[in-house]
């Protein structure tokens, strides 16, 4: 069974990964790849992309 895709508000997604609202906000200003919806005045991001923006900024050390 495939896992439903989750959306989450900006204080969940500060609680579970620690991105503060405000810096959240900022990054959506400055076009930043991590992906979100807005309805209305409601934000929400998917869990999906916030893993992906999270691996696609892995930094290797030498």
């Amino acid at each position: 069974m495939e896992k439903t895709e989750e959306w989450i508000s900006p204080k969940l997604v500060e609680e579970r990964y620690q991105f503060s609202v405000s810096s959240l906000a900022k990054w959506r200003m400055e076009n930043k790849n991590l992906p979100f919806s807005k309805i209305g005045k409601f934000i929400k991001y998917s869990t999906k992309d916030i893993e992906d923006f999270i691996k696609s900024n892995v930094q290797e050390v030498a």
